[in-house]
């Protein structure tokens, strides 16, 4: 598949699910990397006004699953989170956040995916690793 092809792809998957409705958007997309940016707004702050670790979390497992996903034989196979982890560096008060996902490990039953969330001034926000099972389909 063409870049074009796997991001208009993953639109479909991500239709009517939480990675739409807090505005997440994949801009690049490619068995080896994953890029993508979500909003800093009233979808994605907690009460003190900042980005939410949680929208920080909901975004790198996006961009991880997303990863995963395109890198089995999708729909025979599947992906799905078995563990999930973030240091959150910085906050973001506004803007856009940007994630990247590559892999450490691409195996043939588990992924290992490393993300890196930065501001609007490429500096750290996140980094989270994220591990993957790939499952046969019934």
């Amino acid at each position: 598949m063409t870049e074009n092809e796997l991001i208009q792809f993953i639109q479909k998957l991500e239709k009517n699910t939480l990675a739409e409705n807090i505005g997440i958007v994949i801009t690049k997309a490619s068995k080896e990397k994953i890029e993508g940016k979500m909003p800093v707004d009233g979808r994605t702050k907690q009460p003190l006004g900042t980005l939410h670790g949680g929208a920080s979390v909901a975004f790198a497992e996006t961009l991880g699953s997303i990863a995963g996903t395109i890198n089995v034989n999708y729909p025979e196979e599947f992906v799905v989170g078995v563990e999930i982890n973030a240091n959150h560096i910085k906050s973001a008060k506004s803007g856009w956040v940007y994630g990247v996902a590559e892999p450490s490990h691409i195996g043939k039953r588990t992924h290992v995916w490393d993300i890196r969330i930065t501001n609007d001034q490429d500096q750290l926000v996140c980094v989270s690793r994220m591990t993957l099972a790939v499952m046969k389909s019934s």
